[in-house]
C-alpha cells in the first residue's frame, strides 16, 4: 500500500477544513438556470409551511422581520394610506422595504418577499410624488404613447421607494357611473380600455419578441410588476353599487368586460386581482369556471392570481369555507392583510386533510416564486437610493401636466357658436376665479390620493405635501394671465359682489368632494353645494366658463343655460397648470368624452348603442380649439 508524505498529509487536512466553508451551488439562485428549472429546484426543496407563507400577502404594519421569517410570508403591502411615517422620504420607504426583505431573506431558502402596492394615477401614497390624472382623465385622451409613458414614469417613481409591485392598472369597463370606482376606468367602451392597457409595457417594459405566450415579463430594476384588475365585470353592478352583482349574459360579459384582460396577458401582465364583485349571483373570488378554466386555462396567464383586500372573508360568513374556496376556485396569493396565522392555519389543516389537494398549492407556488424569478428579485433582493431623485421630478410633472391638457374635454364654448368665450385672453383688467375647487390640491386629486379617501387641500397636511409639488388652477391662473391682468379669488362670492366689480370673464371651478369605492357610490350624483350656488351667483352676472372636477359625469343640465364655457377636467392630479394652459390657448382642447354624460340619474344606466340613448353629450363629444399667441 502506498503511504502519504506528511506534506501531502497535511495538505488533504487543509482541503478537507476548508470544504465546509465553500459555497454549496445551489440551482434555483443561479441565475443563468431556465426559469423552469430553477422554479422546479427551489419548490423540490419547500415544507408545506414554506409553500403555504408564499401564498400569503400581509400589511405593513404587522409585517415585523421576525413574523417574515417564522412564518415564510411571501407578500407585504401597503393599504390605502399606510405609510411609514407621515411625509415619509423616499430613503424612509427604501429602508422600511429592506429591513420587512431582510426578515424574509434569513429564512432557510431565502425566498425574498415581494411588496405591492396602489399606483393608480402615480405613486400616489407616496409624499411629493407626481399624481397624474385619474383613469377617467386618461381615456378621454385615447393615446395609447401618453399612457405609456405614464407607465414609464410611475414605475421609476415606485421603485424610487424601493418598491417593485403595483395593483394597476384597472381594466374595469364601467358602465354606470353611479359607481364609485367609476374613475378608476378609463371608458364605457372596452375598445378604449384594450388600447390604454399600453400602460403595462409603460410599467413592466416591453415584452420580448417571440415570448412564450401567457408568460409575465417584468425588465429589470427600474420596472414594476403590474396588476391588471378587478376580474372581471366590476364595472358592470347593478345600478353602479360597488362590490355587488352583475347581471350579464356570457356573451355580454365577454364581449364587454373581459376584451382587455388578454390584451394584458399577451402584453405580460404579471399579476391578475380578483373582483370583490359577483357574476349572476356567485362571487368572482370563487368563480374556477372564468379564474381556473378561462383566465389560467383558455387565456394562458401564466402569472399569479391574487385577491382583493379581505377578499376571501367576502366569499361567504364561514370562514373555512371561503378559504376552501377561494383558494379552490385558483387564488394563488390572499391579501389577508392581517389575520395570516388564522389564514396559514386553516389553509394548513385543509391540505393535510385532502380537502384542497397539493397540486393546488404547488400550482400558486410554482406562479409566484415564477413572477419572482423573472424580476429578478433573488439576484436584487435590496432596493438602493439610485432612483430617489426619480420622485416627483420635473420630467414627470411635465408628462403630467400634458397629460391634463389632453384630458380636458370643451362641452360648450358660447352662448351661440359664431361667439365662443374660449380661448381668454391673457391680457384684460380683471379676473375672478371662484368655486371651492379652484384652489385646493386635495379636491384636485381626488380619491385615492395620500390616504384612501383622499383629502382636502385645505387641510394642513395636504397643504404641506403639495405646497412645493403641485398647482391649483387657481395659481395656474395666476402664472399665466399677464401681468397688468388682475385676478381676483373668492370661493363662493354672492351675485352682488361679482356685478359690482365689472370683472372680463369668471373661471368657476366646482365639483365632487374626494371618495373612493363604496364611499363613492351615489344615486343622485349631484355637484354638492356650494357648487350650484357659485355658478348660479356667477354665471349670471358675468360671463363664465365653469370647470368641472369630478370623476364621472355629473348633474349639470339645470345649469347649463346660465354657462358660457364648459368644460370637463375629472381629476386632473397635481399639475394644474395643464387646466390654464387650454383656458388661456396656449394649446388647443382636442379631448373627447370616453363616458356618456346623461341629462338625469333616471336614464341610467346609459351607454353608447342602447337603445334608449339620449345623453346630454354624446360619447366621443367635444368641442375644439386652437392654440392661440394672446
Amino acid at each position: 500500500m502506498r503511504r502519504f508524505s506528511i506534506p501531502m498529509m497535511g495538505f488533504m487536512l487543509l482541503c478537507y477544513l476548508a470544504a465546509p466553508t465553500e459555497a454549496v451551488y445551489v440551482k434555483y439562485k443561479d441565475p443563468k438556470q431556465p426559469l423552469g428549472t430553477r422554479v422546479k429546484d427551489l419548490m423540490r426543496r419547500m415544507t408545506l409551511a414554506e409553500k403555504i407563507g408564499q401564498m400569503v400577502q400581509i400589511e405593513r404594519s404587522v409585517a415585523k422581520p421576525d413574523v417574515m421569517k417564522k412564518y415564510f410570508i411571501g407578500s407585504v403591502l401597503s393599504g390605502g394610506g399606510s405609510v411609514p411615517t407621515p411625509e415619509a422620504s423616499a430613503e424612509t420607504w427604501v429602508s422600511m422595504v429592506n429591513e420587512i426583505q431582510k426578515g424574509s431573506l434569513s429564512t432557510r431558502l431565502g425566498i425574498p418577499m415581494i411588496y405591492g402596492i396602489d399606483a393608480v394615477h402615480g405613486h400616489n401614497n407616496v409624499y411629493k410624488a407626481t399624481i397624474f390624472p385619474h383613469n377617467v382623465g386618461l381615456g378621454v385622451t385615447r393615446d395609447p404613447q401618453l399612457v405609456k409613458k405614464i407607465g414609464v414614469a410611475t414605475a421609476l417613481e415606485v421603485r424610487a421607494t424601493g418598491i417593485p409591485y403595483v395593483f394597476a392598472p384597472c381594466i374595469a369597463v364601467c358602465r354606470d357611473p353611479r359607481w364609485g370606482r367609476c374613475y378608476e376606468s378609463y371608458s364605457e367602451d372596452h375598445k378604449i380600455v384594450q388600447a390604454l392597457t399600453e400602460i403595462i409595457p409603460g410599467l413592466q417594459g416591453d415584452i420580448p419578441a417571440k415570448s412564450r405566450k401567457g408568460v409575465p415579463f417584468v425588465g429589470g430594476k427600474q420596472k414594476v410588476a403590474a396588476c391588471a384588475k378587478h376580474f372581471v365585470g366590476d364595472g358592470g353592478t347593478t345600478k353602479g353599487i360597488d362590490e355587488n352583482n352583475t347581471v350579464i349574459s356570457a356573451n355580454g360579459l365577454f364581449s364587454i368586460h373581459m376584451p382587455a384582460y388578454p390584451n394584458s396577458i399577451s402584453k405580460g401582465v404579471a399579476t391578475v386581482m380578483i373582483s370583490y364583485s359577483s357574476w349572476n349571483g356567485k362571487r368572482m373570488h370563487a368563480n374556477g369556471d372564468l379564474i381556473s378554466a378561462f383566465l389560467k386555462g383558455k387565456l394562458k396567464f401564466k402569472g399569479f392570481v391574487i385577491s382583493d383586500w379581505y377578499g376571501i372573508e367576502k366569499i361567504d360568513a364561514n370562514y373555512s369555507y371561503s378559504v376552501q374556496a377561494g383558494v379552490s376556485a385558483g387564488i394563488d396569493m390572499i391579501m389577508v392583510p392581517f389575520n395570516y396565522t388564522e389564514f396559514i392555519l386553516e389553509l394548513t389543516n385543509q391540505v393535510k386533510n385532502n380537502i384542497i389537494p397539493m397540486s393546488r398549492i404547488d400550482d400558486a407556488v410554482k406562479r409566484i416564486l415564477r413572477v419572482k424569478f423573472i424580476m429578478g428579485l433573488f439576484e436584487n433582493p435590496l432596493a438602493d437610493l439610485s432612483l430617489v431623485s426619480q420622485l416627483g421630478n420635473r420630467k414627470h410633472r411635465d408628462l403630467a401636466r400634458e397629460a391634463v391638457r389632453k384630458s380636458l374635454v370643451l362641452l360648450k364654448n358660447g352662448k351661440s357658436a359664431d361667439r365662443p368665450l374660449l380661448p381668454l385672453p391673457k391680457k384684460t383688467l380683471k379676473i375672478l376665479v371662484a368655486g371651492s375647487h379652484a384652489d385646493n390640491l386635495g379636491y384636485q386629486c381626488g380619491g385615492l390620493t395620500i390616504t384612501w379617501q383622499g383629502l382636502s387641500g385645505n387641510d394642513f397636511t395636504i397643504e404641506d405635501i403639495f405646497a412645493l409639488t403641485g398647482t391649483t388652477i387657481l395659481n395656474a391662473v395666476k402664472n399665466t394671465v399677464d401681468p397688468n391682468t388682475q385676478v381676483v379669488y373668492s370661493e363662493n362670492p354672492d351675485a352682488g359682489f361679482v356685478k359690482s366689480n365689472k370683472f372680463s370673464a369668471a373661471i368657476v371651478v366646482v365639483g365632487e368632494l374626494p371618495y373612493a369605492e363604496m364611499f363613492g357610490d351615489s344615486f343622485n350624483l349631484t355637484i354638492p353645494e356650494p357648487g350650484p350656488s357659485t355658478i348660479n351667483n356667477v354665471c349670471g352676472a358675468v360671463k363664465c366658463v365653469v370647470v368641472v372636477i369630478s370623476g364621472r359625469p355629473v348633474v349639470i343640465q339645470p345649469y347649463l343655460a346660465k354657462i358660457d364655457a364648459l368644460v370637463a377636467a375629472w381629476l386632473p392630479g397635481t399639475e394644474g397648470q395643464g387646466v390654464a394652459d387650454i383656458l388661456f390657448g396656449d394649446y388647443g382642447f382636442t379631448g373627447k368624452l370616453a363616458r356618456t354624460w346623461f341629462k338625469t340619474v333616471d336614464q341610467l344606466p346609459m351607454n353608447v348603442g342602447d337603445s334608449h340613448y339620449d345623453p346630454l353629450f354624446p360619447f366621443g363629444f367635444g368641442l375644439t380649439t386652437k392654440a392661440t399667441n394672446n
